[in-house]
């Protein structure tokens, strides 16, 4: 009895390594390949590379510091102005959040 079970678990093994590797051939993509026809010869592709780190932008549009703005407005009155909407409950605390 114990040689009938080994036997038929070795078969089972050997039927599920062989239908892997039946399969292992779809997972690489290589009836998926592109053809590359291109118009541009080496030597162009090449200048173009070499001028790319010239003229790269390291900030991208709208992350650079914007120097700090000039202001009409003197320290003391900004404020009170800050106290006086404290007091009068206009101004917000933190983020308004619902449970």
């Amino acid at each position: 009895m114990k040689s009938s079970k080994f036997f038929a678990v070795a078969v089972l093994t050997a039927l599920a390594a062989f239908a892997s590797m039946a399969q292992a051939d779809e997972a690489d993509g290589s009836q998926f390949a592109a053809q590359v026809t291109s118009q541009r010869t080496r030597a162009e592709v090449q200048a173009e590379a070499s001028t790319v780190s010239s003229t790269r932008n390291f900030h991208p549009a709208g992350s650079d510091v914007l120097p700090p703005m000039a202001s009409t407005v003197d320290r003391s009155t900004v404020h009170a102005q800050a106290v006086e909407r404290a007091r009068s409950g206009d101004a917000h605390r933190g983020e308004a959040t619902m449970m």
